[in-house]
């Protein structure tokens, strides 16, 4: 007698053999789109979603009430990632359904990256490369990263990560966050602070925090002025946090000395793909296009962890942890988020 499997709509590019057989040994089968996950269209995912009791969601999708209403079996929602502002969780819940993330997955891949857009911008690698190219290869004066002061914004699992790269630096951290770990400070040479504090103090500030109303252009024309002049901004947390106008004029003016971006506004907003494509021609910033995450090892985890935690839903045990951000079977609805919110 065949195998009943219970259909796993996978929508996340780059989902791994062992992550797919995961399913497979826990019964269920995964369902791929032809389609690239940008390229879906609602009338697309609708079909696809038919019948299906989990999905693994990429980040060019955005899941809202609609989407949720047409899709009535789908019992677990689930980014391969750990942003989750483009799923609408109150609905998920509201639904009787349940919304995951992958955490635990890519904060050491995003660590990695953030120290390699510092280094990348302080040591001017970009520039001297750019006029290797044309011949000249004089030697441009560059700045170590070793004993500077960089300010965290935001302290969850990718602000940590970084922290704990940084130590090998012996650079002093400032940490603006909403809750204090004592524990770190004795493991670390940090020091919390508020906001304006570590913008006045830092060499370089890196962004860690999720996209909210409360954070949405949390660093804008009046917080890059604040900034030491020559200091560079790393922002590895969502597009939107930093008002990326204001931070083109901050660099071209002088002011800051460069910038090391994953993120971008316009990955929502189609009217500053302009202001994108002038940043990243600068030849003091470092652009990436929200890569940070997408390593070979990072992803192979992220999979693992967005395969094991619809498995969990589907058969009623624990996920792994921090990974539920809404269930709708519980009375309460919302389930907290992970600590140090969604980064």
């Amino acid at each position: 007698m065949a195998v009943a499997f219970r259909p796993v709509l996978v929508t996340a590019p780059n989902f791994d053999a062992a992550a797919e057989a995961f399913l497979k040994e826990h019964g269920c089968r995964a369902v791929h789109s032809e389609l690239p996950e940008g390229k879906l269209g609602f009338d697309d995912v609708v079909q696809l979603l038919s019948g299906v009791q989990g999905w693994i969601i990429g980040p060019q999708v955005d899941v809202k009430s609609d989407l949720v209403a047409a899709a009535p079996a789908c019992r677990a929602f689930v980014r391969r990632g750990v942003g989750y502002e483009r799923l609408d969780v109150k609905a998920i819940a509201a639904q009787g359904r349940v919304a995951g993330i992958a955490t635990g997955g890519n904060d050491a891949s995003v660590g990695d990256h953030g120290v390699g857009l510092m280094l990348g911008v302080l040591r001017r690698m970009r520039e001297q490369q750019l006029r290797m190219i044309e011949g000249d290869w004089s030697i441009l004066v560059s700045t170590d990263l070793y004993r500077k002061t960089v300010g965290i914004v935001g302290l969850g699992r990718t602000g940590r990560a970084l922290l704990q790269r940084l130590s090998g630096f012996e650079c002093k951290v400032l940490v603006s966050t909403p809750r204090h770990d004592p524990d770190l400070i004795g493991r670390y040479d940090l020091r919390y602070v508020d906001l304006q504090e570590l913008l006045r103090e830092s060499d370089v500030v890196s962004l860690h925090l999720p996209l909210m109303p409360a954070t949405r252009h949390l660093i804008g024309a009046t917080e890059l002025a604040m900034m030491k002049p020559g200091s560079v901004l790393v922002n590895l947390a969502r597009g939107g946090v930093v008002d990326d106008r204001a931070l083109l004029a901050a660099i071209e003016s002088g002011h800051l000395g460069g910038a090391g971006l994953d993120v971008f506004e316009a990955e929502t907003d189609d009217d500053l793909k302009s202001v994108a494509r002038r940043l990243a021609s600068l030849p003091n910033v470092i652009a990436t296009p929200h890569s940070a995450a997408s390593t070979r090892e990072g992803l192979a985890r992220t999979n693992l962890i967005a395969a094991r935690t619809v498995v969990a839903v589907l058969d009623g045990t624990e996920p792994p942890p921090g990974c539920i951000v809404a269930d709708g079977r519980s009375a309460l609805g919302l389930a907290p988020s992970p600590q140090g919110g969604v980064m």
